[in-house]
């Protein structure tokens, strides 16, 4: 049998309008996806984020909420209602083209309420090296979710489901600070020293019951949007033991093997590879090295040797795990407004 090669079209970036629409634009555009050979859909985060309807989705605040509780100053999200996106979803798959979601599990914002919380300040650029003793700091941390209330979960966060923050509420001061008494994971991206800490409140995924309550957010969120694969955000900041047991407990009951791509944001083949080895190949990852490539050929003037495009690239090492991309949101050029 002739081995695919499918097509993935990423339908989001950082600038869409805030008009909640973008459920309903996809449905539309359906039948020209289709036309145009698009086999995978990569939606954005669907899930309230601490912006509200502003948030692009990667400010998570509540997994549950996908534009269906009145939470942060709105209802629907950037993108629309929760029964808009399940029909785009719905739509979408009825014309076959597999819809992958966008899952994050890094690290909460926006929280409730302020806890009182002993914690050591770290250096930022090396994770590894203390700045202070334990002291008191006041962290938003408690996440009670008022809005939606004990709806699909009843289970509140609070300090204890996290390893850290970049705030401290008393002396309004930025920084990253620890929580004594907790480790930043090991078998993550040693840039910084150890970069398991990326922003808002980072979430301890050692902690038994955010592994249960993620686990359970995991099966509900596959039963009610029937989506066909997964891509994994900032995977460089989680450890790799995390992934294999997540990925094994929310597929029970499945109609099918997801497809899972995570992103790694590094040039290193070998980080890659081994990120690959250590989460026991548990999934694909973006092909980072190759967008590189990418990027000085389009920016050499002519004088980029195009037979080294695939040099140290996962499509040409470890091609069974890679997934190319020539340009992503998190390439596209920012503007301040």
């Amino acid at each position: 049998m002739k081995k695919q090669n499918n097509t993935m079209m990423q339908y989001f970036e950082w600038y869409l309008p805030n008009d909640t629409k973008h459920w309903n634009r996809l449905a539309e555009e359906s039948d020209h996806l289709k036309k145009i050979g698009i086999n995978y859909v990569w939606l954005p985060p669907a899930y309230k984020g601490s912006g509200g309807q502003n948030d692009v989705g990667y400010g998570v605040y509540d997994l549950y909420d996908l534009g269906e509780f009145n939470q942060k100053g709105s209802i629907p999200t950037k993108y629309g209602t929760k029964d808009e996106y399940l029909t785009a979803i719905d739509v979408l798959r009825k014309k076959n083209i597999k819809v992958i979601v966008d899952i994050v599990l890094n690290h909460k914002m926006g929280a409730d309420e302020t806890e009182e919380v002993l914690a050591i300040q770290e250096n930022v650029d090396n994770r590894n090296i203390s700045m202070s003793e334990a002291m008191p700091i006041k962290a938003w941390t408690k996440y009670n979710f008022p809005g939606r209330g004990d709806t699909y979960s009843s289970f509140k966060w609070n300090w204890t489901h996290f390893h850290g923050v970049d705030w401290d509420d008393n002396t309004a001061t930025a920084s990253i600070y620890k929580f004594y008494g907790k480790h930043w994971d090991e078998n993550v991206d040693k840039e910084k020293g150890n970069f398991d800490y990326l922003m808002g409140a980072d979430i301890d995924l050692n902690n038994h019951d955010v592994v249960v309550e993620l686990q359970n957010w995991g099966k509900w969120y596959l039963e009610i949007t029937n989506a066909d694969g997964l891509r994994l955000d900032a995977v460089k900041h989680i450890r790799s033991e995390f992934f294999p047991e997540w990925i094994e407990a929310i597929s029970e009951g499945a109609n099918q093997e997801l497809f899972v791509v995570g992103e790694y944001w590094s040039t290193n083949i070998d980080t890659l590879n081994q990120y690959i080895e250590k989460s026991n190949g548990c999934m694909k990852l973006f092909d980072v090295p190759l967008h590189y490539n990418f990027y000085r050929a389009a920016n050499s003037n002519g004088e980029f040797d195009m037979r080294t495009i695939f040099d140290d690239t996962l499509v040409s090492l470890n091609p069974e795990k890679a997934v190319t991309f020539v340009d992503n949101h998190d390439t596209q050029v920012r503007t301040s407004t």
